[in-house]
């Protein structure tokens, strides 16, 4: 099908090809040298920095899915993570449609874009590109826990409604793009525009600027975010678990309870939230 110019107009991607559900054939043999030199030079730039900065969980899904210096294939990756949680990776031209991403994640499918940024853009783009999308979640659904809260995840996004999509974007947003957990002896990271960015990494684990708060569905789904700019909050797990609970909630009520109250500002900490303390970063010589 192609895609109503109004849906895509803007947008990166080549939306020409691509099939109802919004998918395209990655074709992994039809990138060119400086396509994989971006993504070896990004791998090992933020696979150093995980190793330090992200939780347990991603570190396992990183070892295991045996990524290397080259693009990854999406299917051969598929069949790797199909047999740990039952997900597969299939290739989209970019951004679509909440209701087409969240019927893939009901499905257990999460949507990868095919095509990777610019050399000049190592640092920063404005759009999700391969990169973000296979590094920074790919990893965790290799997680029992984590694969199944994607996929209620993607299941409560069905069923929200138009009225409710923007509360259920910042569980998303705040946690899947731009969370932190409790792990072993500190905070780590979770959330993929984090660990996709060397910037962001050390800024959400180390800097003394933002609140990291503790964990609160509603509280979460009442924060509204900033996309342009570095977080000036962060919501810290206990657990993976914790996590999956909050999609097992009586959702209709809590949007009920949700609309009678006002919204937090991005950044805002409310009356009697302690922030949790972090190791700041060492100031340069």
């Amino acid at each position: 099908m192609t895609a109503s110019p109004s849906l895509t107009d803007g947008l990166r991607g080549d939306y020409s090809r691509m099939a109802t559900d919004w998918t395209v054939p990655q074709e992994p043999g039809a990138y060119d040298a400086e396509a994989h030199d971006v993504w070896r030079t990004l791998l090992r730039r933020q696979s150093g920095l995980a190793r330090e900065h992200a939780c347990a969980a991603f570190l396992r899904g990183l070892s295991c899915l045996d990524i290397d210096d080259r693009i990854p294939d999406f299917a051969r990756v598929s069949d790797a993570l199909q047999r740990r949680t039952g997900w597969r990776v299939v290739g989209v031209p970019g951004l679509i449609p909440d209701d087409i991403f969240y019927g893939h994640l009901a499905h257990r499918r999460f949507p990868v874009t095919v095509w990777i940024r610019r050399r000049d853009e190592l640092d920063y783009l404005v759009e999700p590109d391969l990169f973000h999308d296979f590094f920074g979640h790919v990893p965790l659904l290799a997680d029992p826990v984590f694969a199944d809260y994607m996929q209620a995840y993607g299941q409560r996004g069905i069923e929200a409604g138009s009225a409710n999509v923007h509360r259920l974007a910042r569980l998303y947003w705040y946690t899947v793009e731009f969370g932190l957990i409790r792990d072993g002896d500190g905070v780590k990271v979770v959330g993929a525009g984090i660990i996709s960015s060397a910037r962001e990494t050390l800024y959400a684990t180390g800097s003394p600027v933002p609140a990291r708060i503790a964990f609160d569905a509603g509280r979460v789904m009442r924060t509204a975010y900033e996309i342009d700019k570095l977080q000036r909050t962060y919501f810290v797990l206990d657990d993976f678990r914790q996590l999956y609970d909050a999609t097992q909630l009586d959702f209709p009520a809590l949007y009920a309870r949700l609309t009678r109250l006002p919204e937090i500002p991005a950044g805002a900490v409310l009356a009697g939230e302690r922030p949790l303390p972090v190791t700041p970063l060492p100031q340069a010589a």
